[in-house]
């Protein structure tokens, strides 16, 4: 009896360390000085290797530099994989995700999110000698795009019967669109329209049809049950929205005059719900 009871304490001392080990993320992130967010690398102009400098730069990268700003640590940048994000996450090799993370039902069951950092739709590109003119025209055909994201689940949603080809990165769909290798290419509207503008003269070759395979909610990863480090997270975003510095980001690299060519931002950081 007295071993039954022995065992049952020391269950509960474990489990009530556990518990406390689990809830100070946020004061581990700051005794080592250091906040590490899982960024793409490749994915502009979220986040991406600046050419001249080498250094990851982008939209997101602006946001998780207030973060640790606000926390009072050095921001540590980790290039990771579209399907490596939430696993990143859960194992503890990084604090937070700023991936062109989709906040979706599904993933709340696994991680939580901070309020709503951009708002997309995800839309294809096709050739123009392909005669596609619209979404459903995709079907059984060979459709390229991102592997781990959500833009796989929406075409097979959209598409049923599309042929779904995946690559490791945007870029290497893209190309593979530009080789033959399917009639389209799908990605959130952002990310696509930037690749577009790239082609130059070769645009004339191509058309971004008009309709939405979906409209996603991105937002940072954070993992489940870290109420301190969210609560940071948040108030950095709705402090950038009051002092008008999330639109000075925005525009900095999605406005009119940039590649992607957005008129109005359409989004506020003052959410974190979704329907």
């Amino acid at each position: 009896m007295r071993h039954t009871l022995l065992a049952a304490a020391l269950a509960a001392s474990t489990l009530l360390l556990g518990t406390v080990a689990h809830a100070d993320q946020l004061a581990d992130i700051k005794k080592k000085g250091e906040l590490v967010v899982g960024v793409l690398g490749t994915d502009e102009p979220a986040t991406f290797v600046d050419p001249k400098t080498r250094q990851i730069v982008g939209y997101e990268v602006d946001l998780v530099n207030a973060i640790a700003k606000k926390i009072g640590v050095k921001p540590v940048l980790k290039q990771i994989a579209v399907a490596a994000r939430i696993p990143e996450l859960q194992q503890g090799h990084v604090d937070l995700v700023a991936a062109g993370l989709t906040h979706n039902k599904e993933r709340e069951a696994q991680i939580d999110f901070s309020l709503t950092t951009f708002v997309t739709g995800q839309k294809a590109i096709v050739k123009k000698d392909s005669g596609i003119a619209d979404i459903p025209q995709l079907g059984g055909k060979k459709v390229l795009t991102i592997r781990g994201g959500t833009q796989e689940p929406n075409i097979r949603k959209a598409v049923p019967t599309a042929e779904v080809v995946t690559f490791d990165t945007s870029q290497q769909a893209f190309q593979a669109l530009q080789q033959g290798k399917g009639v389209g290419y799908v990605d959130d509207e952002a990310a696509l329209l930037r690749s577009y503008a790239k082609l130059g003269p070769a645009k004339a070759q191509y058309v971004v049809l008009k309709q939405n395979l979906s409209t996603e909610a991105l937002a940072i990863g954070i993992k489940k049950g870290e109420s301190g480090l969210k609560a940071v997270v948040d108030d950095t975003l709705r402090e950038l929205e009051k002092s008008g510095e999330a639109q000075k980001i925005f525009v900095k690299w999605y406005g009119p005059t940039t590649a992607s060519g957005f008129e109005t931002r359409d989004f506020k950081f003052d959410s974190d719900k979704i329907d």
